[in-house]
């Protein structure tokens, strides 16, 4: 089977999907249920492309790895995260707004959409493994690929972890995280997925698809300008003022020192 028509299969396969997915929000009026996907989508197109592409060499096994283990733990950390806590107020505010078409609508702009995208950012993970070869020995751009992907990872996991900690206990209710990987950036998840994207691209240029380097700058974006740090961050601080004390002191994305001295952990305003 061509790349092509692999590539057009996957596409196919996670379009389907995703349509399947938005069948079921209708009942429920949950487009939430759309998130936990998000991460799980990358994994189904990583052994979609694994399959259907016969015999592989080691950088497609070492591909297929790094996108499941990243994939199925956000996927799982989003369903326990969410379970219980009705739809998201982002598609809430877009029920609201659109009314009764939003059963059509979600299904073009929500989940649709969202297969397109895990499709093209995941176009490293797929022409990786279907790169022709040669395949020559792990080389040190493999080596700065894992190594940027398990630093993401820890980032991502750790961070997503002590969040869940602090907001679990109710002495910490409207406070803002300033502990642990917050300390040094006001988002280590969405740093820790940029590593990730960065670190899973390298390894899919040393296997021969440096062209696909669209795939992760298009996350970039995402996570820095659209659906990341500029949509959490876009009225926090008028919502709740204390937060500006946290933005002046701790970076927004990449982790530095905090630039003064904090203000004592626990104190302020807890973000999202």
């Amino acid at each position: 089977m061509s790349s092509v028509s692999i590539l057009l299969l996957n596409l196919a396969l996670i379009l389907s999907l995703t349509t399947l997915l938005w069948l079921v929000s209708l009942p429920l009026k949950n487009a939430s249920i759309v998130d936990p996907f998000w991460g799980a989508g990358f994994t189904v197109v990583a052994w979609s492309t694994r399959l259907l592409s016969g015999e592989g060499h080691w950088r497609s096994w070492l591909i297929v790895g790094l996108a499941t283990l990243w994939g199925l733990r956000l996927s799982v950390y989003l369903l326990v995260r969410n379970a219980g806590h009705g739809e998201d107020r982002r598609y809430a505010a877009m029920r609201a707004r659109v009314g009764e078409a939003f059963w059509r609508t979600s299904l073009f702009t929500v989940f649709l959409f969202q297969g397109l995208l895990i499709w093209l950012i995941g176009m490293p993970i797929q022409a990786g493994q279907l790169a022709p070869g040669p395949h020559g020995p792990f080389s040190p751009l493999d080596a700065a690929g894992v190594l940027l992907f398990a630093v993401g990872l820890f980032f991502e996991s750790v961070g997503d972890w002590q969040l869940s900690r602090f907001q679990a206990d109710p002495a910490n209710r409207g406070k803002v995280m300033q502990r642990g990987l917050w300390r040094y950036t006001r988002h280590p998840n969405y740093f820790g997925d940029f590593c990730v994207w960065w670190g899973m691209y390298l390894v899919a240029a040393a296997a021969g698809a440096a062209w696909t380097v669209f795939g992760p700058l298009a996350m970039s974006y995402f996570l820095l300008r659209v659906s990341g740090v500029a949509l959490l961050e876009r009225d926090i601080a008028d919502r709740r003022p204390e937060y500006r004390r946290y933005q002046q002191s701790t970076s927004a994305f990449f982790p530095l020192p905090p630039r003064r001295s904090s203000p004592p952990p626990g104190a302020g305003e807890e973000p999202g």
